[in-house]
């Protein structure tokens, strides 16, 4: 899904990001539609990274106050932005639903240590399912309000609709933490009556530049309409969890972290 020569122009980015902030890169990721495995052939490469600083840097009065992203515009198709590793640790105790993405993405660019995958191995148990859902609710209403209910829709936007709908479904059926390639979740959960439909969508949008306007689906509509209307208020308004608050989470990703501020001081000396 990503050439020898793309792969090795992201390094070289996140090489030069490292210098330029003076920060190490302790994992980066494809995310987006390369993850999800529908891409486009002229899809952007959304090159996503957890970094971490020096330790005078978290050991400074005004540390909150800090700028903790890096960002880049959109060069050539690549797509290249990261948080501090603090950042990262604080959404992650708040079930962060693209921090959990990334952590499981399948393109992995650098991981280093143990920082990626002691979250992965945290997360079945630290993470909050209503949060989760708040997340993906929040997505599935936002792209189906948009773009799907008129005369005339955006077809690929019907991936940004059934994708986060059947992560709810897979989150309901107590199966986990739902996986990232969107055919993982079409075969999990999704009703059969609309796995062909699906599988014409996908071809389409694997094979063309853009998927432009075109007519409803009408079974694909239908089916948005009444999850959402299953869903009702359930995932809307104030109600959504706030910190997670497990002190053994806590206790765990403190270790995590002190783990990852003084190796990249031990890797500096």
């Amino acid at each position: 899904m990503v050439s020898s020569d793309i792969r090795r122009e992201i390094l070289k980015r996140l090489e030069q990001a490292e210098v330029e902030h003076s920060v190490r890169v302790l994992y980066a990721c494809e995310s987006g539609s390369r993850a999800w495995n529908f891409a486009s052939p002229d899809s952007d490469y959304d090159v996503r990274f957890i970094y971490v600083r020096n330790m005078d840097w978290y050991l400074s009065f005004d540390v909150e106050a800090r700028r903790d992203v890096i960002e880049y515009p959109i060069v050539d198709a690549i797509d290249c932005g990261g948080w501090d590793i603090r950042k990262a640790l604080y959404l992650f105790t708040r079930t962060n639903g693209a921090l959990l993405e990334w952590l499981r993405s399948p393109i992995h660019y650098i991981e280093r240590g143990s920082f990626a995958q002691d979250l992965r191995e945290l997360a079945p148990t630290a993470m909050n399912a209503r949060a989760l859902c708040y997340h993906y609710s929040h997505m599935a209403r936002g792209n189906a309000r948009e773009y799907l209910f008129s005369d005339r829709v955006r077809l690929k936007k019907y991936f940004y609709v059934l994708r986060p709908l059947f992560a709810i479904r897979y989150i309901e059926q107590d199966r986990g933490i739902p996986p990232v390639p969107f055919e993982d979740l079409v075969e999990a959960v999704a009703p059969d009556y609309l796995r062909e439909d699906i599988a014409r969508l996908l071809a389409m949008k694997r094979s063309t530049g853009e998927l432009g306007l075109g007519d409803p689906m009408p079974e694909i509509n239908e089916f948005i309409e009444s999850e959402l209307q299953r869903h009702g208020d359930t995932f809307s308004g104030q109600d959504r969890p706030d910190v997670n608050e497990s002190a053994v989470a806590r206790i765990r990703l403190n270790e995590i972290f002190r783990t990852a501020v003084l190796g990249n001081d031990s890797s500096a000396a």
